[in-house]
């Protein structure tokens, strides 16, 4: 049914298109820019780095929290003495002296 001269589509009526209203409909539900994605993680350094990061996600939900210190920082510390481990294994006199030879 036509009505006088509304000859146009209904997005054309309201001023609002597919991608207006999606994003409309993102905001207003709290879907939009949240600060958790500004907080991304830094690039990936190594293999030791990339092999250390995966080990702390598989762990991160299993392991003990007694300190109520929370997901992230229980994370980094997974992270940390997992690149300790893979250091040490690469370099497994460092910090010691060499040992020198005595001769008779």
């Amino acid at each position: 049914m036509r009505v006088l001269g509304n000859h146009f589509g209904p997005s054309a009526r309201c001023g609002l298109t597919a991608a207006g209203l999606l994003l409309a409909t993102l905001l207003g539900t709290g879907l939009g820019p949240s600060p958790a994605a500004a907080q991304s993680e830094p690039p990936i350094r190594s293999a030791e780095d990339a092999f250390c990061r995966s080990e702390a996600r598989a762990q991160v939900f299993s392991a003990p929290d007694p300190l109520n210190l929370g997901l992230r920082e229980i994370g980094r510390r997974i992270w940390a003495s997992c690149m300790d481990r893979t250091q040490r294994k690469a370099h497994p006199n460092k910090g010691q002296k060499p040992r020198k030879r005595r001769h008779r």
